[in-house]
């Protein structure tokens, strides 16, 4: 067997782990599908009854995609080319690209699709945007958006905010569309990087088969989800269906998560990006190592996700951007912003305009009326004043509770004293107050 490195740095970029090649026969063919692991653990034949991603565009920013491959030409949308202009093909060497759009939509080869590698949403289409990795993603981001991606898999990463970065990621949210990115491969705290360091991201780890974390998946507070990152089988770009190869790494977890989002978003198109996040994070399941830890945690984020249980149990749809760190562009504390209803901007100006035209008016109307009661009042008073000892007391006299009677508690006659409670505007769960 031919082993080979993709743990590669482009400029400050790292991509997936370590590749294992091999050549695939017609029988071997079909023990690659028995091999995809992953599969097998998310019970995908039940999955595919309810939801494969139909309808659902997911954009992938890599290094280039194999648009001829067998399993995965099908899925393939035209895309766009920012390195030179021309096709999204990949240069000689380039194998990342087509191994994150495999793991989300292979659709497989042979009678039935039956043979070869099958993605986890194997009916959902992908957008390929082919970019220098070594460059940010803005435009990339920006061009998913625009041109029908509703779910963006970044499996890359780069050291350094950059402003335009985290504008477009908050672009991208605010019309809906949910950025998934991987943790990073050198097993260590506080290096997550960027995009996973921008607010609106979800950011996701690895895990071994037995449900672990792996011990190269990077961690820190970022971290929302993890999905199996190991020995995951993709179709050799350039191979066009004659061979695949085995690789390690949390690009292959963050992929797994793009495509359990579209499973979700074609089932719930209602739901809004962060509510799809709600359901995976409400129905991730951990470890027994785990059991009784407190949630997020700093490697499991909330655990690893179940596609089966997202598309099928109860979840309340909870806020509009459900644990996602929402970036400051976007923070409202409006019931209107946190429930996704309406335009902030527009219920902003219409308040400002109640104000300004309704109750100022009205307020400095009551202000003058009540200036000229006391006036006139007051000179009453002087008139009409009562003998000493029958003044101050007196008029108030019958208005105030018997002597000993305790003055009624705050909130008496109808309003009831302040509590304090959970914010009705966060979701239900473990991530609200």
């Amino acid at each position: 067997m031919l082993f080979a490195s993709a743990l590669r740095s482009t400029g400050s970029v790292v991509l997936a782990g370590s590749l294992i090649f091999f050549a695939a026969s017609p029988v071997e063919a079909d023990q690659t599908r028995r091999d995809q692991w992953a599969l097998n653990e998310m019970e995908v034949d039940k999955v595919w009854g309810i939801s494969q991603g139909e309808g659902v565009t997911v954009a992938v920013i890599d290094d280039g995609f194999d648009t001829q491959h067998q399993d995965l030409r099908d899925n393939l949308l035209a895309g766009k080319d920012f390195v030179d202009g021309g096709s999204v093909d990949p240069a000689e060497g380039d194998l990342h690209g087509t191994d994150m759009a495999s793991i989300i939509a292979a659709h497989g080869h042979g009678p039935g699709g039956q043979d070869g590698i099958k993605g986890l949403a194997p009916k959902s289409k992908i957008l390929p945007i082919r970019q220098d990795l070594s460059s940010g993603w803005a435009r990339s981001i920006r061009y998913a958006v625009d041109h029908g991606a509703s779910v963006i898999n970044i499996s890359a990463g780069s050291s350094g905010w950059d402003e335009k970065d985290a504008e477009a990621v908050s672009y991208a949210l605010e019309k809906d569309v949910l950025v998934v990115t991987a943790s990073g491969n050198e097993g260590r705290a506080e290096m997550i990087g960027y995009p996973g360091g921008y607010p609106g991201v979800l950011t996701v780890g690895a895990t071994e088969r037995s449900g672990e974390i792996w011990h190269k998946s990077n961690y820190g507070p970022e971290v929302l989800l993890v999905a199996p990152g190991v020995d995951t089988i993709t179709p050799k770009a350039g191979s066009s269906g004659s061979s695949y190869h085995i690789s390690n790494g949390t690009s292959n977890s963050a992929a797994y998560v793009s495509a359990a989002a579209a499973l979700i978003r074609s089932e719930y198109p209602d739901l809004t990006a962060g509510q799809v996040v709600t359901r995976l994070t409400k129905t991730a399941g951990l470890p027994d190592s785990m059991e009784g830890s407190s949630l997020p945690d700093e490697k499991y984020g909330y655990g690893y996700i179940r596609p089966l249980a997202a598309l099928t149990e109860d979840i309340p749809a909870g806020s509009k951007y459900g644990p996602l760190e929402v970036p400051e562009s976007l923070d409202s504390s409006s019931p209107e912003a946190e429930a996704g209803s309406g335009s902030g901007t527009d219920s902003s100006n219409t308040l400002k305009r109640i104000l300004v035209f309704v109750v100022a008016p009205v307020f400095l109307l009551l202000v003058v009326g009540a200036t000229v009661f006391a006036i006139v009042r007051s000179s009453r008073r002087k008139k009409n004043a009562a003998p000493a000892g029958n003044g101050w007391h007196g008029e108030l006299q019958g208005q105030q509770p018997p002597y000993g009677q305790p003055m009624p508690p705050r909130g008496a006659g109808g309003f009831p004293p302040q509590q304090q409670g959970p914010n009705q505007n966060q979701p239900s769960g473990p991530w609200g107050p």
